[in-house]
Order: C-alpha cells, then structure tokens, then sequence
C-alpha cells in the first residue's frame, strides 16, 4: 500500500519482523499439565508433572529478587544458589494469561528467559500463558483462525509516522465480495496498538465466537492510542483524544474502507475502548453518532461533560442515532467512581445507555471478559 511506502524500506522491513515475531508468539503458553522438563537457569517458567511452575533467572550481584505475577495479590521471595541463580517453585498456577515480572532489588523487570513480552510503552511485564480445560474463550483452539495484519501509515494531521494491527476473520481473503462490519478496539494508557492481540487475545476471542456461531464476523481495527506527545499537564489527555480523533476521521477510517471490504454505514461500526481507549471511544462515538452507531467503554477513563456536551444536551438525536452504549466496570477498579459520575451524566441526560458493574479490577482478565461478552451484540 502506498503509505508503506513512506518508510524507508530497511527500517520498514526491520519493524515488520519486530512486530510480525510479536503477534505470531501472542504468548508463551504452557498447554494443560503435561511435564515439560526442568528449564535451565534463565529460560522460560517450566511445569513439571505434578503442575508445579519454577521460575528462574540469574542475578549474581543482587541482594534480593522477587517474583510478582497476576495470580497472586502478594509478591513471592526467591532463593539464590551458589552460581548467583535466583528460583522459586509454586505448587500451582492457576490457569489464564498472567503478567508477571522479576523485582531486582527494588526495580520491576521482563524475564530476560521469556520471548513473550506484553507490549507496553515501557515493557516491564512479561506473559505466560496457561490454558484452561476445557478451553476459555481466549485460549487457542482447534477453529478455524482469522489473520491480524500489521500497517505503518503516514498520518498528515499528526505529520508523523504510525502504526496500527487489523484483524480479519478465517475465509475474509477468499470472501473478497462480502462486507463486513468494522469494530475499532482501542487499549489503555500503559499499551499499545500491538496489545490486543498479543495480551488480550481479541483474535482468538473472536476466532472462538465465530466457530460457535455467537458473533458477527467483522474486521477489528486496533490503533496507537498515543497521538500526542505525552505529557502529565491537565490538558495532556484532552489534547491526546483530539489528535487520536483526527488521526482516526481523517487517515484511518478511510485508508481502512479503502482497503478492507467493509460497510461504510455508521450503523455497521463500532468503537470500543478500556481505561484511556474507553475514554476516546466515549468522546469520539458520542460526538459523532453519524459515524459510530455502537460505543463501548471497558473501565474507562471517562470523558469530561464539556467534550461531550453536545451529545448531552441533544439526548433525543443521540438515542436516534446510537445502536447500543455500553459502559461496563469493576467493583474494585480505580475509576469506578468516575464511571458511576458519567452514568449520573447519562442519567441526567436521559442518554440510553447500558451500565454492567463486575466483579474485578483494572486489570485484562476483566477486559478480556467484557469483550467476550459484548462481541456476540454487536451488529445483531
């Protein structure tokens, strides 16, 4: 395409292979209880045949290293051997994509030993992957699997270089006359376009949903959140969400319409965000309800009344226009109570809207649970 084209072609093959190795790894995934051997010091976390999971790495001049990983609240010590090895085994680790990361003497850090990386701005957490049996609706299973493509793209309002993951569903190249509807997944603020695919598994979500006939198939587009340059002043975020809305009305949305065989009706798209992404996709599908008929936040980080204020105040054209607004939380979420503030704006508005409050907190596994849940209503 002839946005690729703007790199220069080293760089862009370099980056395509970075990428390319990322999605195609999504994860390193331990599959059932099988024994997999003891791994030698510095590799990947091993189970052996009683379901216990060691954890190595070498630090010979630290003093302390811990192993923190998502299915405990509590960070576990770890003990040094004579070669400077830290270890520990747990009897068990209960099944799901965990993040986990080795704290060095006070300092958080990626198992140098583990190819699977969550993709964040500042990489600190790494992935391992344990399915459930049966499978969950995230794991790997034997359906047939759609294709995420990766894009670098040139984007003139933000003069810049970008990036952005599609996913199209098993059968779209040979389908090349059927349309599809277009869902745009936006991550938080910690991630990135890469994050998910790769941590949140919304390609085999999806993959799943579609072989049990629960959803409709559609192409996911999956952007950088991050627009402008960050920064921590009050307007960073404001200013963020407008630059993330041009680069999306303005290069996006088009070059995908262009290239994908999608419907362009606002009645077949939908923009779905958590945490920041959930913000955007709040402030972006409500201010353009002739563009997006179903908007989604998941945790999200809500949009001031002003910048939403025109869908506010125009509540009868919105719930016209709007399919479905869904807006779902976790009881134990920091931003709870931000959530709750916005749904007594909606309320007050008279906005048609859904509220879902969860179990949980700010964390994928909630994420990844709402999105199995909302995918099967979209476009019905």
């Amino acid at each position: 395409m002839e946005a690729m084209r703007t790199l220069p072609g080293i760089r862009f093959l370099a980056q395509a292979f970075v990428w390319a190795q990322l999605l195609s790894m999504a994860s390193v995934t331990v599959f059932g209880q099988a024994p997999l051997g003891t791994a030698p010091p510095g590799t990947l976390p091993a189970m052996d045949s009683a379901g216990r999971m060691t954890f190595r790495v070498a630090f010979p001049k630290a003093a302390e290293v811990v192993l923190s990983g998502q299915w405990s609240k509590d960070p576990t010590p770890m003990s040094r051997d004579a070669e400077g090895t830290w270890s520990v085994t747990l009897d068990s680790v209960p099944p799901g994509v965990h993040e986990y990361s080795f704290v060095v003497d006070g300092v958080r850090m990626i198992d140098p030993g583990n190819p699977a990386i969550k993709p964040m701005r500042e990489p600190r957490t790494s992935i391992l992957h344990l399915p459930a049996n049966p499978p969950s609706v995230y794991d790997f299973q034997d359906v047939p699997h759609g294709t995420v493509r990766y894009h670098t793209y040139f984007s003139k309002p933000l003069d810049r270089v970008r990036e952005l993951c599609v996913y199209v569903p098993a059968g779209y190249e040979r389908g090349a006359r059927k349309r599809y509807p277009t869902l745009y997944l936006q991550h938080g603020s910690g991630d990135n376009h890469a994050t998910w695919t790769v941590h949140g598994k919304a390609h085999w979500i999806m993959d799943n949903l579609i072989a049990q006939r629960l959803v409709v198939p559609m192409v996911i587009v999956m952007m950088d959140g991050h627009a402008a340059a960050p920064g921590r002043t009050p307007g960073a975020r404001g200013a963020n969400t407008q630059a993330f809305e041009r680069d999306l009305l303005e290069v996006v949305l088009p070059m995908i319409e262009g290239e994908y065989t999608v419907r362009p009706k606002a009645a077949q798209r939908a923009i779905i965000g958590l945490s920041m992404g959930g913000g955007q996709a709040l402030t972006v599908g409500l201010n353009h309800t002739d563009t997006f008929g179903w908007v989604g936040g998941f945790s999200a980080s809500p949009p001031a009344g002003e910048s939403v204020s025109g869908a506010l105040e125009r509540a009868d054209q919105t719930n016209q226009h709007l399919k479905w607004l869904w807006i779902g939380c976790g009881k134990d979420d920091f931003l709870l109570a931000r959530n709750e503030e916005f749904i007594s704006r909606l309320n007050e508005a008279g906005i048609d809207h859904e509220w879902v409050l969860t179990e949980g907190d700010h964390s994928w596994p909630v994420w990844r649970g709402y999105l199995a849940d909302v995918l099967p209503r979209l476009f019905r």
